[in-house]
Order: C-alpha cells, then structure tokens, then sequence
C-alpha cells in the first residue's frame, strides 16, 4: 500500500486518509510513512468476526501514531466494525460516548453489516444525540435515495459502493454517478 501511494503521491492534490483493514498499527504505520491527513479504522471495541477474534487497542494505537511523530494526523474512529459481531452489549450510543471520552477521536462512524450495506437511521441518531459535539458520519451504505436523510442527521459520509459503476463496490469510480451525488449533498446542504 505504501508502494503503490508513494507512485502516486505526486498526483494527489486533496487530504487524502489510510485504512489497512482491521490493523490499527499498520495503519498509523502507513499514514505516518505517506503523507496522508486521516486514519479510518476501527479502535475500540472486541469482536467476533470472519476474520477471528478482535481486540483493537485504541491507546496503544494513538502512542504509537504520536511516536511517530504524527500527532496532528485526524483518527475517525468506527465503533460498529463491518463483517462482525460486537461483543459489548452497551448500546452502540453508550460505545461512542465512551470512545470519545477515553480516545478523543476526530469524527465517530457509524457502519451497517457490511460493505454498502447502511448503518441504521436510528443507530445515527442515537449516537448523534449522545455526542452532539463529536461529528459523526456514516461509514457504509449511504445511497442517491439516501444521503438527503443521512445527512439530516450525520455531519458527513464516507462513500464507496454508490459512486461505482451500476453501484457496485468491485466496479471503477463511474463520475456520472459521483458528479450526480454531490450535486445531491450540496442541495441538501443548502437546506440546512
């Protein structure tokens, strides 16, 4: 990943973040090594996955991105992990409150089941209200039919799957389908 960021890293010309799926070191590792602006991953939390047992550690993580020396890099924190089973039973609301009070993370995401597949309405709401000062944004899912009503209630999304060709997630970026949902976002965003 590294490699093939470090071809293009002349080409880049926007803030730019990293996820190396399900490895929060390796993940500050290659934000630190690239350049990039922010860190998606999950931090916090243990789950049961199909990728086994899961126990990120969020602390061990934010000193290792600070021993880095990469401090100023933006961690958005996922607190539902996609392709897993979470094993705290506390609310996903009382999850996200209590990341933010022991990691202070930039933004809080909130995922859906799977890749493209949407987070509940009513699981943004709820950790929205309980964290009015945090932005949280939905992480997986969000839709042309959808985003109006995500953003409603998120400050943002992070979107793959609706931006492809015929909306699927292993097809190329199809720029009639992007230009067509940010003309929807900057809509809604005037209404608000």
């Amino acid at each position: 990943m590294a490699y093939v960021i470090g071809v293009l890293r002349s080409e880049i010309t926007l803030p730019f973040g990293v996820n190396v799926l399900w490895d929060p070191m390796s993940t500050m590792a290659l934000a630190a090594a690239t350049g990039a602006s922010f860190v998606r991953e999950i931090l916090t939390g243990s789950f049961a996955s199909d990728m086994g047992l899961w126990n990120p550690d969020a602390g061990a993580a934010l000193r290792y991105r600070d021993r880095l020396g990469r401090s100023d890099l933006a961690v958005l924190f996922n607190i539902s992990a996609e392709f897993a089973y979470s094993l705290d039973r506390r609310s996903l609301a009382d999850r996200a409150r209590s990341a933010v009070f022991s990691s202070i993370p930039d933004a809080v995401l909130v995922s859906g089941a799977i890749t493209g597949e949407a987070a509940a309405i009513s699981d943004l709401e709820a950790v929205k209200e309980a964290l009015p000062d945090t932005p949280v944004l939905a992480n997986t899912g969000v839709k042309h039919a959808t985003v109006a009503d995500v953003l409603r209630i998120a400050d943002g999304c992070i979107v793959g799957s609706s931006l492809k060709h015929d909306g699927n997630t292993w097809n190329a970026v199809d720029p009639d389908r992007a230009a067509e949902f940010m003309r929807i976002v900057r809509k809604t965003r005037k209404q608000r």
